[in-house]
């Protein structure tokens, strides 16, 4: 399985005097786990920049069914295509803890990217990364199955969120994101009757533990060969 280098979200990668000047246009808020940050199809007229904590991006269908699309942190950009477009947001940002926000009028951050062509480069980059990890899980959701397209996301999940003692090969190593089976069947496009099964399957081998809203992986070269 080819794995992305892991690039700095936006707000670190700016050069120091472009990310205070950012800092300079917003006013910072905080707000609680589960809480709204923007709604799909809602015109906010603003940008948010993640402080700290994590918040869940995602989409619904005509049934009301939630499909998770990513999880961004800090330094991430909430609503930057809404605000370069002028469109609607496309997915529904939920904070997944407490959560710490700089709030940037829309204008202002048009304004900022005018101003800063370094900066503007930087989003460019952010979303053609973001659109290639788009059309890497379509083609995963096609030719891979259930138990293997979780593996996949756990595999990315101990690599973003891993916590292990000792060397950074130690065993175990506890995925520090919590999700529900819900949200996973979400994010892997799955019902999840079909996660649940898919994770009694991996347990069964040996490869992960779980418990509420927290795994560990075990065996996490096992989970990469099943991952491909």
């Amino acid at each position: 399985m080819e794995e992305s280098p892991v690039k700095e979200p936006f707000l670190f990668a700016l050069h120091r005097d472009h990310a205070e000047a950012l800092r300079a246009l917003g006013r910072k808020i905080q707000v609680r786990a589960g809480t709204a940050v923007f709604n799909e199809g809602d015109v906010s007229g603003r940008v948010a920049v993640i402080l700290s904590g994590r918040v869940k991006v995602s989409s619904f269908t005509e049934d009301g069914r939630e499909v998770v699309l990513a999880v961004r942190g800090a330094g991430d950009l909430l609503g930057e295509l809404s605000a370069v477009d002028g469109e609607p947001h496309g997915s529904t940002a939920t904070a997944m803890e407490r959560v710490d926000l700089l709030i940037v009028p829309s204008s202002l951050f048009r304004r900022f990217l005018v101003d800063h062509p370094a900066a503007a480069i930087l989003l460019l980059e952010m979303v053609s990364r973001r659109l290639r990890d788009a059309d890497r899980k379509r083609v995963e959701f096609g030719s891979l199955d259930t138990v293997g397209r979780l593996a996949r996301r756990l595999v990315e999940m101990t690599g973003s969120y891993g916590r292990a003692s000792g060397s950074p090969d130690a065993r175990p190593i506890r995925i520090d994101l919590p999700m529900s089976q819900q949200e996973l069947a979400g994010w892997i496009g799955a019902s999840r009757e079909a996660v649940s099964k898919a994770l009694h399957t991996l347990r069964a081998r040996g490869w992960i533990e779980t418990g509420r809203l927290q795994i560990t992986v075990l065996d996490l070269d096992a989970l990469k060969r099943r991952a491909t």
